[in-house]
C-alpha cells in the first residue's frame, strides 16, 4: 500500500451540492474515510448514497464542493450491480483478469482470502449471491487497495450470508489497514461492523458513532423512535458481549432491518 500518515484522510468529500433535472440529490453533505476504519452511510430509498459513493469516486462531478484524496491512494470498488451474462461463458478467473493480468497463483490467493476456494475455473452465471459479492470483493482486492468502497455489499444475501460478509469486510480492514466506504441500509449488522455512521437524506441528518447515531433526534425522526431504540439496545448489548466474553457476539445474535435502498 501507499505511504500515507496514519491522521491523514483517505478521502474528504466537503459541501458536495448536486442536482439533477432540477431536483436536488445532494446539499452540502460531508464524508470523510480514514486508514483504518469503515464508515458506513444510511439513509431511506433515494437518500443519495449511492451518487454519493460516484461522486467521491470522481465518476460523478458536483455542482459545488471538493473531493480530496491522498496523494498516491489506491481504490477498490464494488458496485451496487454487475450483470452476469450466462449466455457470456465467463469464468471467475476470467472475471478476476479484468482487474489486470494476474497469474493464477494470484488469483486462487485472492478467492481464498475472501473464502472461496476451488471457484477459479466456475461459471459466473452460476454462482450464487454471497458467491458474486465475495468474488467482487476478490477483484477489488487485488488491487491491494488503501480505499475500498463497496455500494450495498450484501444486496440479494440472506441474512446468514450478511453476517459473513460483513465480518469478512472488517477482517479485510484488521488484516490491511484499509480504509473502507460502504452503503448499507442493514441497520443492525452497520451497528455492529462500523466505526462511523453517516445518515443522509439528501444532507447529512447525523454523524458519528453508531450508538451516538441510534440516539440522534434526527436518526429517530428519519427511521422511528421504535428503531432507534432497538438499535441502541442492541449495540449496548453487543458492547457487553465483546467485553464478557472477548469476541463478536455470535451469528444469531444479529436481526436486519432494512430502511431502504441507495
Amino acid at each position: 500500500m501507499a505511504s500515507l500518515a496514519p491522521s491523514t484522510p483517505l478521502v474528504a468529500a466537503h459541501g458536495i451540492v448536486l442536482r439533477r433535472a432540477g431536483r436536488l440529490v445532494l446539499d452540502q453533505v460531508d464524508v470523510t474515510v480514514a486508514r483504518g476504519e469503515i464508515v458506513t452511510l444510511i439513509g431511506p430509498n433515494g437518500a443519495g448514497k449511492s451518487t454519493l459513493v460516484r461522486v467521491v469516486l470522481g465518476l460523478v462531478q458536483p455542482d459545488t464542493g471538493t473531493v480530496v484524496r491522498a496523494p498516491g491512494v489506491r481504490v477498490g470498488y464494488v458496485p451496487q450491480h454487475f450483470a452476469v451474462d450466462p449466455v457470456l461463458p465467463l469464468s471467475v478467473h476470467g472475471f478476476l483478469r479484468l482487474a489486470g493480468p494476474h497469474d493464477r497463483r494470484r488469483l486462487a490467493d485472492a478467492l481464498a482470502r475472501v473464502g472461496l476456494d476451488d471457484l477459479l475455473d466456475r461459471p459466473m452465471h452460476v454462482l450464487s449471491g454471497g458467491e458474486l459479492h465475495r468474488v467482487a470483493l476478490a477483484r477489488a482486492l487485488l488491487r491491494e487497495p488503501d480505499l475500498l468502497v463497496l455500494d450495498e455489499p450484501v444486496a440479494g444475501v440472506d441474512v446468514a450470508g450478511q453476517v459473513e460478509l460483513y465480518e469478512l469486510i472488517a477482517r479485510v480492514r484488521d488484516d490491511s489497514g484499509a480504509g473502507i466506504l460502504l452503503v448499507s441500509h442493514d441497520l443492525h449488522l452497520v451497528m455492529a461492523r462500523t466505526d462511523r455512521v453517516v445518515c443522509i437524506a439528501g444532507h447529512v441528518c447525523c454523524s458519528g458513532h453508531p450508538v451516538e447515531v441510534a440516539r440522534d433526534p434526527a436518526f429517530a425522526r428519519l427511521f422511528g423512535h421504535r428503531l432507534a431504540d432497538a438499535l441502541a439496545l442492541y449495540r449496548h448489548d453487543l458492547a457487553h458481549h465483546q467485553h464478557v466474553h472477548g469476541h463478536a457476539a455470535p451469528p444469531e445474535a444479529t436481526t436486519a432491518s432494512t430502511v431502504g435502498g441507495a
